[in-house]
């Protein structure tokens, strides 16, 4: 019976939950977005049918993105969300509770740690450990984190912008900034609305930045029809938007991203500092895919800068390529049952 049991590692992300499977690989991939009844407080939809509701639902239903910043900022709908996704891997009959290996942010307290974990017992794992973001990045980007050589990753997602210089399989110096894709979308139509008087949604945001926007002004030059509504005539409009102008809004957020991987670099003992200028920094995540920003970070410290294969994967793949060390990230992990 025991022999059944399965290894399941899920990166458990602002923007989507990714779930991988010992031996499938990655088995399902969707949005973290739950849509709840505000009146009956009863759970609609969750995944990629709670998204299709963002910004087009009734008043009493709200599409709810229970992860703020890579946390749990509503425990109860994580709950819910996270068994859905554990019982559509598993099946519903959880005969076998599966052992579990989430990934977190290097940021987080221990409280957070625990609400993470609990959130996955009560949602039906045998035993939850936690890996840190830029560790599962990096194994899932295919670096060998156990050398003793430094190895320098930045992890953009959708809450958290997770930068490390990992060596021997522990984090030497990292940083952790509450900056990345959601911001640069919250910023892309913050911008909209103070240059041009129009409101867009988050779905309108996303796409001008992924089809037209930059990390900086001259990486490439697109523009875009989109529509918004007019806040003078409350009436839909169409407007061109370019790459110049997506790049400005999103400039500061961008350059607190680029201070931070400085900071992480000038905090590095020099001798992995050297290991880092010959082997470069990985970049992983969704939000790391903004066009030019590896070109950015090149230039601005002078180290081969690179963006990692299957960059929206990275981490879950990492966190799958963790289990098989499961005893390993003693760090994170505060179920004694395990260490018997």
């Amino acid at each position: 019976m025991l022999g059944m049991s399965m290894d399941i590692g899920i990166d458990l992300g602002t923007a989507n939950v990714l779930v991988y499977v010992k031996g499938k690989g990655i088995v399902l991939r969707e949005p973290s977005v739950v849509a709840v009844d505000k009146d009956t407080n009863r759970v609609l939809a969750i995944g990629e049918d709670a998204r299709n509701m963002i910004g087009r639902t009734p008043g009493n239903i709200v599409a709810i993105r229970p992860l703020r910043g890579g946390v749990i900022a509503d425990y109860d709908i994580t709950e819910n969300m996270l068994r859905y996704f554990i019982e559509k891997v598993v099946g519903r009959s959880f005969v076998f509770r599966p052992r579990i290996m989430i990934c977190v942010p290097s940021g987080v307290t221990m409280v957070e740690q625990r609400a993470v974990q609990e959130a996955a017992e009560q949602a039906g794992a045998r035993y939850t450990q936690l890996i840190e973001e830029p560790l599962a990045a990096a194994l899932g980007a295919g670096m060998d984190i156990s050398e003793p050589c430094g190895s320098m990753v930045v992890d953009i997602g959708g809450g958290t912008t997770d930068i490390a210089v990992i060596s021997l399989g522990g984090i030497v110096s990292s940083a952790s900034l509450r900056v990345a894709g959601d911001k640069f979308d919250e910023d892309i139509i913050a911008y909209v609305k103070r240059e041009f008087n129009l409101m867009i949604g988050e779905r309108t945001a996303e796409a001008i930045k992924m089809d037209v926007g930059a990390a900086f002004p001259t990486a490439r030059n697109e523009s875009m029809e989109i529509r918004g509504r007019d806040m003078l005539s409350g009436l839909p409009k169409n407007f061109p938007i370019t790459t110049a102008q997506a790049a400005e809004a999103m400039a500061q957020s961008v350059e607190r991203v680029l201070e931070c991987v400085k900071k992480v670099l000038e905090d590095t003992p020099p001798e992995l500092a050297a290991d880092i200028m010959d082997r470069g920094i990985i970049l992983t995540g969704g939000g790391a895919m903004l066009y030019g920003l590896d070109e950015l970070i090149r230039r601005e410290t002078e180290i081969p800068t690179t963006l990692a294969e299957d960059a929206i994967s990275c981490v879950a793949i990492g966190t799958g390529k963790a289990l098989d060390s499961f005893g390993k990230f003693d760090g994170k992990a505060t179920n004694a049952k395990y260490h018997e």
